[in-house]
């Protein structure tokens, strides 16, 4: 079956409740569900201490109205293995985002160790406290490492997305990345590991767009150079990213995250061919994009038409990273409605 024809399968099997398991296939679910265990007891028990939490206002001299952001997920969000708040990845989003907006940033920090895409609700119910105008989620390793039915997880992931959008709210998912290249993991699980990653986030990646979102394609997490370089850009577990790694994660989701809330290029405002940007039927797009990584999906309109023959059109881009910011930490926790009334 092609990745195109499992993920619709899965996005299927979620929307209608079907198992989807057979989109995977029982005898992968058992060898994976078998060495998952010994995969995880490779990687070593979860750190005491959690992430340095990157709640806070960012870009706080720059011009008002600020942007409310809301980060949510797993560990890949959270930071895990990070020292310094500078370090995870919520700091280099908002710090990236407040400097190439010129604007200020309040970000909401809702992610787990762990998480998956079970637990997306409970984050989704904190998150909309702050009434957020952008979402960013990353989730779906633990659920491949858990062996949780991929039609579960993209129909958790569906929810919590339609019920972000329908606050209104522009949500981006980092789609699960490619587990086939986490070093701990041996063959066959390697194999098996990077078949089921890939096929949920194409899955993933219909789902989203269905319910109004945008995704981004972590890949290999984030380009051939995480394959060649696994101890630079994976942490000493050699599962979760290091801090080259979170730097890389950043910079593929900072250009959507800005084109999301209607700051991107000028440039970008349309497709371009020569970049291999274009309008393709989801599922198409949704399969491309896993051998992509950093490549953006989003629901578009094909002569006033938001579905062909073969489903949904989406716009498939390759957007250009921007310079890596300056880093801050974040300034002191305050409600984002009374920094907006002392802002000049």
């Amino acid at each position: 079956m092609t990745t195109a024809a499992a993920a619709r399968k899965l996005a299927a099997a979620a929307l209608y409740g079907g198992g989807g398991l057979s989109a995977v296939g029982a005898g992968i679910y058992g060898v994976l569900a078998a060495e998952a265990k010994l995969a995880r007891r490779t990687i070593g028990e979860p750190l005491d201490e959690p992430p340095p939490d990157a709640t806070g206002w960012y870009g706080r001299r720059r011009p008002g109205p600020a942007v409310r952001m809301a980060l949510l997920g797993d560990s890949s969000a959270a930071g895990y293995g990070a020292e310094r708040v500078e370090e995870t990845p919520g700091a280099l989003l908002a710090s990236g985002i407040a400097e190439h907006a010129d604007r200020r940033v309040y970000l909401g920090e809702f992610c787990v160790v762990g998480a998956k895409s079970s637990d997306l609700g409970a984050q989704v119910d904190r998150a909309l406290m702050i009434e957020p105008e952008l979402a960013v989620i990353l989730v779906g390793a633990n659920d491949v490492t858990h062996t949780v039915l991929p039609s579960q997880s993209v129909r958790q992931l569906s929810e919590g997305v339609r019920r972000l959008v329908a606050a209104g709210c522009q949500v981006v998912v980092g789609t699960c990345p490619d587990l086939g290249t986490v070093q701990p993991i041996p063959p066959p699980l390697k194999q098996v590991a990077r078949a089921w990653s890939r096929r949920l986030a194409a899955a993933q990646t219909i789902a989203v767009v269905e319910e109004g979102g945008r995704t981004v394609s972590l890949g290999s997490i984030l380009g051939p150079e995480f394959a060649a370089a696994p101890a630079l850009l994976f942490g000493p577990d050699q599962f979760h990213p290091s801090v080259e790694g979170y730097q890389a994660l950043a910079g593929v989701l900072i250009p959507s995250a800005l084109a999301a809330i209607g700051l991107q290029l000028e440039e970008e405002a349309l497709p371009a061919a020569l970049r291999g940007e274009g309008v393709l039927p989801v599922a198409k797009a949704a399969a491309e994009a896993v051998n992509a990584p950093g490549t953006e999906l989003g629901g578009t309109e094909v002569s006033g038409r938001r579905t062909g023959v073969r489903g949904l059109w989406v716009e498939l881009r390759h957007r250009r990273r921007r310079p890596q910011a300056e880093v801050e930490a974040p300034g002191e926790r305050e409600a984002p409605d009374e920094a907006d009334a002392t802002a000049d």
